[in-house]
């Protein structure tokens, strides 16, 4: 049986993002010191996403609480998310937000994993058609469309891929900015395509070493994801043949196998029940983009639900994971529904 958003668990998703998108404490902060006066709180910092531990944390909880606001009209959840929204995304908060990036020193700030999750933000609020969600949109577009101009003068200086498995790699951004660019942004959208073929459209027989202790995403899968949503429809199922040559017979193992988690009170251990979340979300994308009688569909599918079902019940409990695994959560039990 395939596990689906039910009312329950988007309640639950809700309730655990809206009670850390304005905690404040504990925060990991990422900032570059240019001087003694840059040592400043997160909310001086950051007006509006300084909360849920770190900056994209409380960028895709937001992403998460829109999402299913929209999805779940008109319940208390939704109702707490909208009003909350409104009074902190403000154009003085946006106006911050971007002043933080203008700053020569972060340059390199939140490259490519924040900047993809604020577009996604960004394409999430154009789907709503409440007055609150249109208010919402027009807040954010600023900042959207001043990352969006970062995305294109990055790509064309970036000749390789990064291939690893956390906020650095290259394939999860671009499949992400492109849900924005493709509806909002030709130019972003053609670069984005562009760097996908350029870094992967040659990638052969992947060897998959993972997981590694750190990953909360698959190297392997992220690429074939990418190339999923950039390719011509039509086109992707040969390429995954020559990328994952023996998946339909279960190898490399490794890429259906759930990850172990040995302790959820780490943070870089928690990681491992993201990977096993967006595991499940390549793998249902995947799945749905292959022909009915590939021999790689069921397995792909089987694949997802046992990763699905090895961390669902682990999306809370802990802070380390609490502050963002929900996003996954909800990446993978929606997949293919967008």
């Amino acid at each position: 049986m395939t596990t689906a958003l039910t009312p329950e668990l988007a309640a639950r998703f809700a309730e655990t993002a809206l009670g850390h998108v304005t905690r404040e404490y504990p925060n990991h902060i990422m900032h570059a010191l240019g001087g003694p006066d840059d040592a400043r709180t997160p909310r001086e910092l950051h007006p509006l996403f300084f909360g849920s531990y770190d900056w994209h944390s409380c960028v895709h909880s937001w992403w998460t609480l829109f999402t299913l606001a929209r999805l779940f009209p008109g319940t208390l959840e939704a109702t707490r998310t909208y009003a909350l929204a409104t009074e902190l995304f403000t154009p003085e908060a946006i106006a911050g937000e971007i002043a933080y990036f203008e700053r020569p020193a972060a340059r390199l700030y939140q490259r490519p994993y924040g900047w993809s999750w604020l577009l996604m933000q960004a394409a999430e609020l154009a789907r709503h058609e409440t007055p609150e969600g249109r208010h919402l949109h027009a807040m954010v577009q600023p900042l959207a469309e001043f990352l969006a101009a970062r995305f294109k003068a990055f790509l064309p200086l970036a000749d390789y891929p990064v291939r690893v498995g956390t906020h650095f790699n290259t394939a999860f951004a671009l499949r992400q900015t492109l849900d924005y660019a493709d509806a909002h942004d030709a130019d972003l959208a053609r670069a984005c395509r562009d760097a996908a073929l350029r870094w992967h459209a040659s990638d052969r027989d992947c060897q998959a070493w993972e997981p590694c202790q750190d990953d909360f995403l698959s190297p392997a899968l992220m690429v074939a994801e990418l190339m999923r949503r950039a390719l011509p429809v039509s086109e992707f199922p040969g390429w995954f043949d020559a990328f994952l040559p023996r998946i339909g017979v279960g190898e490399p193992a490794t890429l259906l196998t759930p990850a172990r988690i040995s302790d959820r009170s780490d943070g870089k251990i928690a990681h491992l029940d993201g990977l096993n979340l967006s595991r499940g979300w390549c793998w249902r994308s995947i799945a749905a983009a292959l022909p009915a009688n590939h021999p790689a569909r069921a397995i792909a599918m089987d694949a997802a639900e046992r990763h699905l079902q090895s961390a669902l019940a682990h999306v809370t409990g802990d802070y380390m994971g609490e502050h963002w695994l929900q996003t996954y959560a909800l990446l993978a039990v929606r997949a293919g529904q967008d």
